[in-house]
């Protein structure tokens, strides 16, 4: 076993700490059947990583899926490895699971923590997020029910996934006036090509209220790993047409070039350079990343332990301009 000694980052006020990467559990049940995500995971452990991520709905597109796979075999993985309390698990609520069942009212949100805790097979959740605003259910709603799942030791913080910036400092203020819980983690898209939306106007609200910020599509759907350069190359996998479409232009192909450049430094690949840049920019927790076979694993523990100096960065900030 290679538990190397990561740093461990605060996550918000929360008073938890985790790893400076999250692994992405919509994988597991989709592209990654019970067998090879438990490797994964135990992979990801056994490197000293502490940070799993979910949600209810994963992997309800797959077909033949309903949702709440991912979270029935981490369940399985935890209670076979006895590992829970190493692990800081994250899922979220939100997604439909079926006519009726979704959104943030308290009546959903009481019966879907108690459908989540059974499939991941343990009596609490470290951190329960919101998966998508719900602005048909009022704040003080939401957060009340949050405040007696954490009151019954249900849950142990709470985050919002997707939430815009007003919303989001609106929920804050809540909180604020009101002394139910707060969000201390927020969930944005954000990668070195898609960087606008989070740093525009959500990144100065989560550093002022000292939230954790732990971003998804951190390798924007696998075109920072490189892998796609040319048209021909959307078909090297079922969503290659989608990401050639959205990344490879201009912009895109500067942004490769950058991350071959600072690779080459570093005897490092693309996709490990992407992330540790992540890693690196100031108020940003823990990205989060997937890996569907365990050879890619290799990837994301190496880009854990990146250095990037300022001229790496510089370079990369350059090209990804927006």
């Amino acid at each position: 076993m290679d538990r190397r000694q990561l740093e461990q980052r605060p996550l918000g006020r929360s008073g938890l700490t985790v790893s400076p990467l999250c692994f992405g559990g919509n994988v597991f049940g989709w592209t990654a059947d019970e067998a090879t995500s438990f490797r994964l995971l135990d992979a990801f452990v056994d490197a000293g990583f502490n940070f799993v991520d979910t949600a209810d709905v994963y992997s309800a597109w797959a077909p033949g899926n309903q949702g709440g796979e991912s979270e029935t075999i981490i369940g399985k993985w935890m209670k076979s490895r006895g590992n829970r309390d190493r692990i800081i698990l994250a899922t979220k609520v939100g997604s439909e699971m079926g006519p009726g069942k979704k959104g943030l009212s308290p009546a959903w949100i009481r019966t879907a923590v108690e459908d989540s805790l059974k499939r991941l097979q343990t009596d609490r959740i470290d951190l329960y997020q919101s998966h998508w605003d719900d602005p048909a259910t009022p704040f003080e709603d939401t957060l009340g029910a949050y405040k007696e799942l954490i009151d019954q030791g249900k849950v142990r913080a709470i985050g919002a996934s997707n939430l815009t910036a007003p919303r989001l400092r609106e929920a804050l203020e809540v909180s604020a006036r009101t002394g139910l819980p707060r969000y201390e983690t927020l969930q944005p898209e954000y990668n070195l090509y898609s960087r606008e939306g989070y740093e525009a106007e959500l990144e100065g609200i989560c550093r002022e209220n000292g939230l954790g910020v732990i971003n998804y599509y951190s390798l924007a759907a696998g075109f920072l790993t490189g892998k796609y350069r040319s048209a021909e190359d959307a078909g090297k996998s079922a969503r290659g047409n989608g990401v050639v479409s959205k990344y490879l232009n201009e912009r895109g192909r500067a942004i490769l070039a950058a991350l071959d450049e600072v690779a080459g430094r570093h005897g490092a690949t693309p996709g490990q350079v992407a992330i540790a840049w992540l890693i690196a920019r100031p108020g940003l927790t823990a990205p989060i990343a997937s890996a569907s076979k365990p050879e890619q694993m290799g990837d994301l523990i190496a880009a854990a332990t990146l250095r990037l100096d300022a001229e790496d960065i510089g370079r990369l900030d350059r090209a990804s301009a927006y």
